[in-house]
């Protein structure tokens, strides 16, 4: 049984890990990570990261988004729940909505679909039943 320093040290271990699919890969099924993930290629499903999400700008997406941050250039069709800053780059192409704490905007996204920003988020949840329902709002119960 690991102490209690020893259970911090491998969740840090884990939540600076970095992950990256490269461009000209394409994925199907969703994707979970405690670290983050940089994503070049095409993932057909959905996205969870504890950590930061990088999108870069040949990512094509089309499934849901959910982090504690993420930066993206290319394109997502689904709905992205980032808990604390989502930063659309001049090349992003957003269809969908979007739940974050802090939102920018370059010139030049694309953005189509609502938002609601500011909203209280809680933990992301890994493993959990594969769904994309995670980030609750304080007080809102699970299905």
């Amino acid at each position: 049984m690991l102490t209690t320093k020893e259970q911090k040290r491998v969740a840090d271990e884990i939540s600076n890990s970095s992950n990256v699919i490269g461009k000209g890969t394409v994925l199907e099924g969703n994707v979970e990570t405690y670290g983050n993930i940089r994503i070049e290629g095409k993932v057909i499903g959905s996205v969870k990261s504890k950590s930061k999400i990088a999108l870069g700008h040949s990512c094509y997406i089309e499934g849901n988004i959910v982090a504690q941050n993420a930066d993206i250039e290319g394109e997502v069709k689904g709905k992205l729940e980032i808990s604390e800053l989502l930063v659309l780059k001049a090349t992003a192409k957003i269809h969908g909505d979007i739940i974050t704490g802090k939102l920018v905007v370059e010139p030049g996204a694309v953005f189509n679909g609502s938002c609601k920003m500011g909203a209280i988020i809680k933990d992301i949840k890994i493993g959990e039943n594969n769904g994309m329902h995670a980030l609750r709002p304080e007080g809102a119960q699970a299905n």
